[in-house]
């Protein structure tokens, strides 16, 4: 787990704490090509270390397969998703990418041979998706015209992220949503896929990421490094500063427990409003 996770699970953690809410553990382990051994156990580990105690017994995707897959065969049913054998280079073509333009629905538009890799996407329309967030203000989006069908299955019947977070927190009851703002822009996709599920949609609040000297994210494609454990009172007191909660000076000698019972009893991400982005710290 690099500095910028830990950020954002500190983020999320000091709300629903301070909301006397749940805290939720669950591990995004589908794209098993890009899994790592050991990772998920690593995660755990380190949050433990930094005292970011989770409730419930924590929740892998990969345990959710047969509920995906339902899903997908209702709507399936009811005419709301088709197989799609567009490539990234097919796309191009046509002056759009699968992350940034919008698809024109070529396979939605023709018969579709099965006798081939295919995707699965699901039909947009021209409804606009609007949703308050708590950092980041209104958001409005129309699908049909600002992003185009998207996919749900990818062709290595990997199921997408955009789909199986939608499933997930409709089966933990999730009514409050804390994560970075990197994934503010999918969040209408999202709450699309909750419309047409007949799900309840959760609240959002998207709060700044970590970027490093060139202003990228820290990630693991940037290579960011592993958060040091050993030092976790000061990578704490670091990130509550960089998140503008203004600890005492006094805390930073403190034990861990006393600092987070602070920053629980203060939390105010006011100050984050509209903010988008932090510059990468030492410690």
């Amino acid at each position: 787990m690099h500095l910028g996770s830990l950020c954002t699970a500190l983020a999320s953690f000091l709300d629903a704490r301070s909301h006397n809410g749940q805290w939720l553990l669950r591990i995004d382990d589908l794209d098993t090509p890009r899994n790592v051994k050991g990772a998920a156990e690593s995660i755990l580990k380190t949050l433990a270390s930094f005292e970011l105690v989770w409730d419930r017994t924590e929740a892998y995707q990969s345990q959710h397969l047969d509920f995906y897959n339902d899903i997908i065969s209702t709507l399936a049913k009811n005419q709301l998703v088709y197989p799609c054998t567009c490539s990234r280079k097919t796309l191009a073509t046509y002056g759009s990418t699968p992350l940034n333009d919008v698809y024109p629905g070529t396979c939605r538009k023709k018969k579709t041979p099965l006798d081939e890799p295919y995707s699965l996407r699901i039909k947009t329309d021209n409804r606009v998706i609007s949703f308050q967030d708590a950092l980041q203000g209104p958001v409005s989006h129309n699908l049909e015209s600002q992003t185009g069908d998207f996919v749900i299955q990818r062709k290595d019947q990997i199921i997408a992220y955009q789909f199986a977070v939608v499933i997930d927190d409709n089966l933990q009851q999730i009514n409050h949503i804390v994560r970075g703002v990197d994934l503010l822009e999918s969040t209408p996709r999202q709450i699309y896929l909750q419309q047409i599920l007949g799900f309840s949609t959760p609240n959002y609040e998207h709060v700044p990421i970590i970027v490093d000297q060139q202003g990228y994210k820290l990630s693991k494609q940037t290579l960011a490094t592993a958060v040091d454990s050993k030092n976790s009172q000061a990578v704490i007191f670091k990130l509550l500063t960089l998140l503008k909660q203004n600890p005492p000076q006094e805390l930073e000698s403190q034990p861990l427990t006393e600092l987070l019972t602070w920053a629980i009893a203060h939390w105010n991400p006011t100050p984050l409003k509209n903010s988008r982005t932090m510059n990468q710290i030492t410690y």
